[in-house]
This record gives C-alpha cells, sequence and structure tokens, in this order.
C-alpha cells in the first residue's frame, strides 16, 4: 500500500497534538517510530525512484546524442558524395582529347566483334571498343615504327661499314696511284739522254 508522505506527516503532527491522550508515551512511541519508518521507506523508494529516473534519463540523452553523432555522420557522408558526384559530373577525361579513327572508319577497319549491331546501339560500350582499337592500332603503328627504325639502323650499320671499304680502296687507289707516278718519274729520268758534254767525253 502506498503512503502519501504528507499525510504521514499530519499524523506525526497529530501524535503531539494536545487532543491526543499522552499518558501512554509507549504506544506514541510504537505509533510515531511505525510512521517514521513509513517516512523513511518512502523516502528510500523516492531516492531510488529518482535515481532510476536519472538512470533512464541519462540513457536516452546518450541514445539520443549518439542518433545525433550517426545522423551528423550521414550528412557529412551525404554531403562528400554529393561532392564526388559533382566531380565526377564535371570530370573532362583524356578520352575527349584522343583523335580516334571516325566512325566510318571504325566500322570499316575494327575487328567483327567490336562492332556488332548491339555495340553499335550502345553508346557507351561504342566509346569503350573504340578507345580499345585505338590503342591495339597504336601498338600496332609503333611496333611497326620500332621495326622500321631498326632496319634503319641496319642499312645505316651497312651504309657506314660500306662506306668504310670504300674509303679504304680509295686510300689504296691512291696510294697506287702514287707509286705509279713516282715510278713512272724514275723511268723518265732513267730514260732522259746523256747530257752533251758527258756524250763527247766518252771514248769512241
Amino acid at each position: 500500500m502506498q503512503h502519501d508522505p504528507d499525510d504521514l506527516l499530519d499524523k506525526l503532527r497529530d501524535l503531539s497534538s494536545p487532543s491526543i491522550p499522552q499518558h501512554d508515551t509507549a504506544a506514541l512511541h510504537i505509533r510515531a517510530m511505525a510512521l517514521v519508518a513509513r517516512l523513511k521507506s518512502l523516502y528510500r523508494a523516492a531516492n531510488a525512484a529518482t535515481r532510476a529516473s536519472k538512470e533512464q534519463t541519462a540513457a536516452a540523452r546518450q541514445e539520443m546524442d549518439q542518433s545525433h553523432l550517426n545522423l551528423q555522420n550521414l550528412l557529412y557522408e551525404k554531403r562528400h558524395l554529393e561532392r564526388e558526384i559533382e566531380k565526377c559530373r564535371q570530370f573532362a577525361s583524356i578520352y575527349q582529347d584522343i583523335p580516334l579513327y571516325n566512325l566510318d572508319d571504325f566500322k570499316r577497319l575494327a575487328p567483327e566483334e567490336l562492332r556488332t549491331d548491339e555495340v553499335l546501339s550502345d553508346d557507351h560500350q561504342l566509346m569503350l571498343n573504340r578507345l580499345h582499337f585505338e590503342l591495339s592500332e597504336r601498338q600496332r603503328l609503333d611496333q611497326k615504327k620500332r621495326e622500321l627504325l631498326h632496319q634503319k639502323d641496319e642499312l645505316l650499320k651497312q651504309s657506314k661499314s660500306y662506306s668504310s671499304i670504300m674509303d679504304n680502296i680509295n686510300s689504296q687507289i691512291d696510294l697506287i696511284s702514287k707509286t705509279a707516278v713516282e715510278a713512272q718519274k724514275k723511268v723518265d729520268e732513267l730514260a732522259k739522254p746523256l747530257h752533251p758534254q758527258a756524250a763527247n767525253d766518252m771514248p769512241g
């Protein structure tokens, strides 16, 4: 049975009222102790209820704070995703500046599996296939370029080798020509007629 604290206090006051006989102090004391015990019980119950209420309030506040924090985190993540989406929308990919085979050349030159009707009806897949074809073509042409450069280097090496051989031959020809000239000079000197005075001094 729940008692009203004010009612218990009134009953305690009534015990000291002149209208209450005071000759039986033991009974009054017992009655007063019983009322005080009920007040203490109510006080303890009130304290327990207050403590429980505070704990419930703290738990509710903590839950509310956590919910608020979660909401702030979600809002932050939402703003972040919105900024990232906007960046993606404004992003200018490098493929937009790459000179590609025009569509007619792509349809004419690309492998058949890259230009099926299904692909041609899908703008996104079509662009991916055009980029793929462009890459493969550039790789092929780059390989061809490297092969031609290698052939050029080999021809230059051969040309230098032939040039060195020709220079050697020309040097030998020049040496032979000089030797022939020197020999011709010696022959000419030996073939000259003797000096007239020397001819007269020769015995007859």
